[in-house]
């Protein structure tokens, strides 16, 4: 990989913190360029403070819960995967990759509407290859109404009619009100315990530049794979088990570093 130079000095590729400083100026530059908003640049940092007592390493608990995320999205009517500026900054690749394997169509869902963000957004995703894009005409939203931030706006064609929600780092308010209109919620999101992990009907506890690609792995792996099988994943799911193995997790992981201290 090459180093990055964000017009500071280069972070060397050998810096134990390289990875996540990769991803941290893919942040900074989204923000730059209105793709991200000023208060993504806090969220972000607040999931990197989960995923360091995560290990950061992608656990069996949250690869059962992606497993059971993909099966969802393969067997919904209507699925749809919302982006906001951090996801779109992060993996746009990804997005529209899992976006066609699952024929899920992407739709671009905003909390802070600076003008241009929307614009800057759909010129990265189509820049990754994203044929279909919601979420672009502001004439033709719909109100969600249990919702009164500006992410209450949604596609008619998209949110609006979807069955089943992928709402990667989500608003929690948001993750409540798809629940109240009967929608389907996979969410990710490191802190187990906030309203969108605990409103979810699937919440994958982990990173989301390590989820995207092990979707896309599954979704490969299970797009042939018979409905009753898919249906049997999701059943076997149980996502309070996994909030509780999720935070265990992080107990034991942190036990673990204050052993090394004594």
């Amino acid at each position: 990989m090459t180093p990055i130079n964000d017009q500071n000095p280069i972070i060397p590729i050998d810096h134990p913190r390289y990875e996540s400083l990769k991803y941290r100026h893919k942040i900074i530059e989204g923000m730059k360029n209105l793709i991200v908003a000023e208060a993504g640049l806090i969220a972000h940092g607040r999931g990197e403070c989960f995923d360091y007592m995560l290990g950061e390493t992608t656990n069996e608990t949250a690869k059962e819960a992606i497993i059971a995320a993909v099966a969802l999205l393969l067997t919904a009517s209507n699925a749809v995967i919302s982006v906001n500026g951090n996801t779109a900054a992060l993996c746009p690749n990804e997005l529209v990759e899992l976006s066609e394997i699952i024929n899920a169509p992407l739709e671009i869902n905003l909390f802070y509407r600076k003008k241009g963000r929307i614009e800057a957004i759909k010129n990265v995703l189509q820049g990754a290859g994203a044929k279909k894009i919601l979420g672009l005409d502001e004439r033709i939203m719909v109100e969600i109404e249990e919702l009164s931030s500006n992410r209450r706006n949604v596609d008619p064609n998209g949110i609006k009619i979807a069955d089943v929600v992928f709402v990667p780092l989500e608003d929690g308010d948001r993750t409540e009100a798809l629940k109240k209109i009967g929608k389907i919620v996979v969410a990710v999101d490191l802190n187990p315990i906030s309203r969108t992990s605990l409103w979810a009907d699937i919440t994958i506890v982990d990173n989301f530049i390590r989820v995207m690609p092990e979707m896309i792995k599954i979704a490969k792996k299970l797009k042939d794979a018979d409905e009753k099988e898919l249906i049997n994943i999701i059943k076997r799911f149980d996502n309070k088990k996994n909030i509780q193995a999720s935070l265990n997790t992080i107990i034991k992981y942190t036990k673990k570093q204050k052993k090394k201290l004594l």
